[in-house]
């Protein structure tokens, strides 16, 4: 780790530049320096250096840069996308070329670990702030949340690089003897547990709500789904019982993996995840839903506007009024519209998670039963769209959810921007979207991400964690700890249901039958109501099935095609895994400075 830097890590802070974190509270832009001694002195300052904390929060709406605002690369880093702009760190490492010496790499565990140093700090000496300003309840409050945000930080850092040094309560200082400065990594079930311990204590001390629509703070209900989170990766295959980490031990010989798998583990998760929801739906969480004549555009809208209507009740955690650069980047290019409606283009979405989505009668695409078919062009009216227009099979009577997440060629754009014409992305060679209007700023698949692209390009929430998430959690611990459990159909199926296509055991959906099967149907579940949320790149990993999913052949559409030979599957890229890329390498020069740190299985 960082050693050598934690003691400046807490006065650079300290300048506090401007930044957007959560609304009204976090919105703070200081106009000056303030010094050590400050911090405490007023509620101001205090309330500063609490929102810089929070700051450290990823904004997963910038990942076309990677490591800006702790955006990470995990969509086109998965099988669900592709960037075309050869500098988004994802295409380092879907081919396997990166190196535990990026900055990128180093990137993460910085920033974390900085935000790690700070809350502690800052839970060491918030009881000295200024009474008189800073009330008692204040103090608890704000050293809870603190807590929990440090508690996050770990979370982050173990789903990353696995097992990692806790500092825990220690503010290190640089004029300490060295071998004090240097950690070891920690077992990643006690780096689980210490996450959970100090989830449950922030907890006590929490809101169920934030005080004046201060949304983005922590609360009861943030910290309650993060346990079920983190204890979810701790039943997962690629950390209980995996045999590819048995190795992996510190210079003491003291294994950071168990070699053995723990069953009891699913059990716990399922606890958790049920603890939350027995507590907290329907009073404060639910699924979002929309209203509308037509059942099948109703279920569009309510899996669309759940991640653009900011804290909706389905919202747990997000960064609030957070910088935007998704707009752009799934925007088609829409050569010769009004420029409100051009963008990028460039996050392509793969034929891999096209397929993916259930058909309307809720049968995958390789049922016979599903009506599927790549023949040929109809007249069909997608549910944002007031006219028929001529589509190709392939997209033709597909669930809603698809319609959310998929831009294909002959999509009636969201934003049509006043234009006189109506705007249709076509990514054909000659389309207004296509090849023949730029080598940069078009899809690399034939298709672009639409889901999570808003009316334009403001800042906004970048949603981190939603109910459904929860849901998904709880089957999938139950399905892995008690199968045959009536709430994993139950849970399972409001998902469906709100997603409008029958549930397991409605129409031809049969219910999975054994265990095996039923893991099989949440999982295509969690890849679907999930997609292009950052968590198929982690659920890959840690159901170890990424040495398929991750080295692979990406196909999409024929880019250099007009006419119907634009709309045949097209050989993208082929995609290189191995099994080091797991998880990611411990930064070199910690490793280099820190003799304790071990590195990371096959880096």
């Amino acid at each position: 780790m960082k050693i050598y830097k934690y003691s400046w890590v807490l006065i650079a802070a300290l300048a506090l530049t401007s930044f957007n974190s959560c609304k009204n509270y976090l919105d703070q832009v200081p106009d000056d320096v303030i010094t050590v001694e400050d911090i405490f002195k007023s509620k101001t300052n205090t309330d500063k250096f609490l929102a810089n904390i929070y700051s450290v929060i990823p904004n997963e709406l910038v990942q076309r840069f990677t490591n800006s605002g702790n955006a990470g690369p995990w969509t086109a880093a998965s099988d669900e996308a592709k960037y075309t702009w050869d500098f988004n760190y994802a295409n380092n490492m879907t081919s396997s070329v990166w190196s535990n010496t990026d900055g990128v790499v180093a990137g993460f565990w910085n920033s974390y670990y900085e935000g790690i140093r700070n809350a502690s700090y800052f839970i060491q000496n918030i009881d000295n702030a200024n009474p008189v300003e800073v009330t008692s309840v204040m103090k608890s409050t704000y050293k809870a949340e603190a807590r929990a945000l440090r508690a996050l930080y770990y979370y982050y850092l173990v789903k990353t690089y696995g097992a990692v040094p806790l500092i825990g309560e220690q503010i290190l200082d640089i004029n300490a003897p060295l071998a004090d400065l240097k950690l070891a990594r920690r077992p990643f079930d006690a780096c689980i547990d210490y996450i959970v311990t100090e989830l449950d204590e922030s907890y006590q001390e929490l809101p169920f709500v934030p005080s004046n629509n201060e949304y983005g703070r922590i609360t009861k209900g943030v910290v309650k789904a993060y346990k079920s989170e983190a204890l979810l990766l701790k039943a997962s295959p690629l950390y209980n019982g995996n045999a590819d980490f048995a190795a992996i031990k510190n210079s003491d010989g003291t294994a950071l993996y168990s070699p053995t798998e723990d069953r009891q583990k699913w059990q716990v998760a399922a606890t958790a995840s049920k603890e939350f929801i027995d507590e907290f739906v329907p009073n404060y969480y639910d699924l979002y839903q929309e209203t509308n004549a037509d059942p099948f555009v109703a279920a569009y809208l309510s899996c669309r506007n759940v991640m653009t209507t900011d804290w909706n009740r389905e919202w747990i955690f997000a960064r609030s009024n957070s910088g935007n650069n998704t707009q752009y980047d799934r925007t088609p290019k829409h050569v010769g519209f009004p420029s409100a409606a051009q963008g990028g283009g460039a996050l392509g979405a793969t034929q891999f998670i096209v397929d993916a989505y259930f058909m309307k009668n809720g049968l995958p695409i390789s049922d016979p039963k599903s009506t599927y078919s790549e023949e040929g062009f109809v007249n069909y009216k997608a549910p944002y769209d007031p006219a028929e227009r001529t589509t190709y099979r392939m997209y033709v009577n597909r669930e809603p959810r698809f319609y959310v997440g998929i831009t294909y060629s002959g999509s009636y754009w969201l934003n049509q921007a006043n234009s006189s014409a109506p705007v249709i992305s076509l990514f054909n060679y000659s389309g207004n979207s296509g090849r023949s209007q730029s080598t940069s700023d078009v899809t690399p698949t034939g298709y672009t991400v639409r889901k999570n692209v808003g009316s334009n390009g403001n800042s906004r929430g970048a949603l981190l964690l939603r109910l459904a998430n929860i849901y998904l959690n709880y089957a999938e611990a139950l399905n892995e700890s008690s199968p045959g459990h009536a709430d994993i159909l139950k849970y399972v199926n409001l998902i469906r249901k709100r997603a409008g296509v029958p549930g397991y055991g409605e129409g031809d959906v049969a219910i999975p039958v054994g265990q095996v099967a039923m893991r099989d149907a949440i999982r295509k579940e969690r890849q679907v109501e999930l997609a292009f949320e950052n968590v198929r790149y982690f659920d890959a990993r840690r159901w170890k099935i990424a040495e398929n999913t991750a080295s692979t052949a990406v196909y999409g559409m024929n880019l250099n095609a007009d006419g119907n030979d634009f709309f045949k599957r097209t050989l993208i890229e082929t995609r290189i895994f191995k099994k080091r890329d797991y998880l990611f390498p411990i930064p070199n020069n910690e490793v280099l400075k820190n003799e304790k740190l071990v590195q990371n299985a096959g880096w």
